[in-house]
């Protein structure tokens, strides 16, 4: 029986809430993630900005994990603007370009107003 492994992007820092992601067997649960630039911190200036690094700090996390972006199953995409998603259509695009992951986008109110975008996954590691 496989056991749960948390993983941890050190340069991302310790939150004490959630874990960036567990591993269960050959399948990753990415927590959400919202667009701060992985390396600086600096939350993004508009929609797509902040998808560009919600999605540059999930490849990180999934490669911490021994998996990447192309092994992406799903993804939950939480928009605080419906009038958003065409940019982060736009840029979501950009990365999953073939073999698209299931997804669903809804609209929310996130835990601070300039937040526009979070965006969790599940991913699976290849054998």
């Amino acid at each position: 029986m496989p056991k749960k492994e948390t993983i941890t992007v050190e340069q991302f820092g310790p939150n004490a809430n959630l874990s960036h992601a567990t591993r269960f067997g050959n399948l990753v649960f990415v927590s959400g993630n919202t667009g701060t630039d992985p390396v600086s911190g600096q939350l993004g200036k508009d929609v797509r900005e902040q998808t560009r690094y919600t999605i540059e700090r999930l490849k990180l996390i999934l490669e911490a994990a021994g998996s990447s972006l192309e092994n992406v199953l799903t993804v939950t995409t939480f928009l605080t603007k419906r009038e958003d998603l065409g940019g982060y259509n736009e840029v979501y695009n950009e990365y999953f370009t073939s073999d698209k992951p299931a997804r669903a986008t809804v609209e929310v109110m996130l835990n601070r107003p300039e937040l526009l975008v979070e965006i969790m996954c599940t991913a699976c590691i290849p054998d």
